[in-house]
């Protein structure tokens, strides 16, 4: 919070949630969102337990299959219930949005087929009315240019998960990217994807080496 971050989000599990989130909640009062990410740990004989978290979205509580059971356990908590794991591709969104499964979406470039078909998702959801966000999976920073960039798009209205380089690289291997005091990163600008790779870098961290040659 000190730093800026607009949501902070909890991993929980059966028998590590309630306490967890009263707890954090505690501490950050209502100033910033609280969300939990439960990596579909639960079924729905855990409604009632779901229900008493006092978040304000509830990641993919279920496994990634159970889109009907999704759409049972939605109008029976108060959070918005998000989908991650269970959206793999455009057809698994649509699927999601028929159902009525979501109230907003993790979209993982990385997971769903690539940029094209994150801004397909996008573009659905957008059109549907589904909030979304940009989920990440510990990118460097060439792949967090691509995602802040995906974040730029219209319906991304809810914080995603672009962080600060310093929270996970020294150094990374291109420029840092830097939360700004008003809890936003910078989409780069420039070229291609805005940013410089540090070869140096890149080759302190090299293990093996191929070249391709046009054939």
């Amino acid at each position: 919070m000190a730093e800026g971050y607009r949501r902070i989000k909890l991993k929980i599990a059966p028998g590590s949630d309630v306490e967890h989130v009263r707890a954090v909640r505690a501490q950050i009062g209502r100033s910033v969102s609280l969300w939990v990410d439960a990596n579909g740990s639960y079924s729905l004989a855990d409604v009632e337990r779901l229900a008493a978290l006092d978040v304000d979205l509830l990641e993919q509580p279920l496994r990634a299959g159970d889109l009907l059971d999704h759409a049972t356990l939605r109008p029976r908590v108060a959070a918005v219930v998000c989908l991650d794991e269970s959206i793999a591709s455009i057809d698994d969104a649509r699927l999601a949005l028929h159902l009525g499964a979501a109230g907003a979406i993790s979209v993982k470039p990385g997971r769903v087929g690539g940029i094209d078909a994150a801004v397909e998702i996008h573009d659905l959801c957008r059109s549907a009315g589904i909030a979304l966000w940009c989920g990440g999976m510990l990118e460097t920073g060439i792949g967090r240019a691509a995602n802040l960039a995906l974040c730029a798009l219209e319906g991304f209205t809810l914080p995603g998960d672009v962080s600060a380089t310093r929270r996970y690289f020294a150094p990374d291997l291109t420029e840092s990217f830097e939360l700004g005091p008003d809890g936003t990163i910078a989409v780069p600008t420039g070229d291609g994807l805005g940013i410089t790779v540090d070869e140096a870098t890149v080759s302190k961290a090299t293990v093996r080496d191929a070249r391709l040659v046009p054939g």
